[in-house]
C-alpha cells in the first residue's frame, strides 16, 4: 500500500510571528500585505498540486452565489477549483488556514467560523475586473486571503492584485488609493472584505493563485451557514 506523505502544521515562532504582523496589519490599516510569507514547503506542496491538477477539475469563475451565480466574460475570465481536504496539499492549507483563524479571533474577536477557498488559474489575457468580496450587511465574508503560487515572476508579466484603498488622503503627487501587489510565490494578502474594492490585472503568461474568505456562522435554526 503506496502512503501518502504526512504534515504537519509549524506552531512555531515563524508562524506566530506572520500572524501576529496579519493581525497587526488588519487592526491598524484593515489589510496586510506579506511577501513570501507562506511557508516555502506549503507554498511548494499547493503549487504541485495546482499544477498537476487536471484540466477538466478547473471550471470557469462566475460572479454571484447560489441562484444568482452567472459567467460574465466582461467582470471575469479565470477558472478555479474548490480546494477541499481530500489531497495532502488540501489537507496541509486547511490546516494551516484555521491556525490563523484561531489566531485572528484570539487577537481580534472577530468571531471567524469558517473557511472557503479555491486555486485560480490565470491564462494569458485573464483578469477580474473591479469589484468586492462582500457588501456591507448582506454577506457573512469577514476576512479575503490570496496566496500566490507563481516562481520567478517578472514585473513584466503582469497579473497584480490592485487594491483601492478609499480612506487614503491623496498626495496630488501619487495616487495613494492604489495598492499593487506582485503575484510572486509566497506572497499572502489579507483585507477586510466588506472594505477595499480590487481587481486582477490581466495576466501575460499563466497565474495561478489562492483565494479564500473566513465568514462568519449566520445560521438560522438547525441550518448551518455554510453548508456541510
Amino acid at each position: 500500500m503506496l502512503l501518502q506523505p504526512q504534515f504537519t502544521v509549524d506552531t512555531d515562532s515563524t508562524n506566530t510571528s506572520l500572524f501576529e504582523s496579519i493581525s497587526d496589519d488588519i487592526s491598524t490599516k484593515g489589510y496586510s500585505i506579506r511577501p513570501y510569507a507562506l511557508p516555502e514547503h506549503l507554498a511548494q506542496l499547493l503549487l504541485e498540486q495546482v499544477t498537476e491538477l487536471p484540466e477538466q477539475q478547473f471550471k470557469r469563475a462566475g460572479i454571484g452565489r447560489a441562484q444568482d451565480h452567472i459567467i460574465n466574460d466582461f467582470v471575469r475570465t479565470d477558472e478555479i477549483c474548490w480546494i477541499t481536504g481530500n489531497s495532502v496539499a488540501g489537507s496541509a492549507w486547511i490546516k494551516w488556514t484555521q491556525s490563523l483563524q484561531a489566531y485572528l479571533n484570539r487577537r481580534l474577536f472577530l468571531g471567524l467560523f469558517s473557511f472557503e477557498s479555491h486555486f485560480a488559474h490565470y491564462a494569458k489575457g485573464d483578469f477580474y475586473k473591479k469589484h468586492k468580496d462582500a457588501f456591507t450587511g448582506e454577506g457573512n465574508r469577514v476576512l479575503s486571503v490570496v496566496v500566490y503560487l507563481n516562481q520567478h515572476w517578472l514585473a513584466d508579466n503582469g497579473g497584480e492584485l490592485v487594491i483601492y484603498d478609499d480612506k487614503q488622503i491623496n498626495s496630488g503627487i501619487i495616487d495613494d488609493h492604489i495598492i499593487k501587489v506582485t503575484p510572486s510565490f509566497g506572497t499572502m494578502v489579507v483585507f477586510l472584505s466588506e472594505e477595499f474594492p480590487h481587481e486582477v490585472l490581466p495576466a501575460k503568461c499563466d497565474r495561478y493563485s489562492i483565494a479564500g474568505w473566513f465568514r462568519l456562522n449566520n445560521s438560522i435554526a438547525n441550518n448551518i451557514d455554510p453548508p456541510s
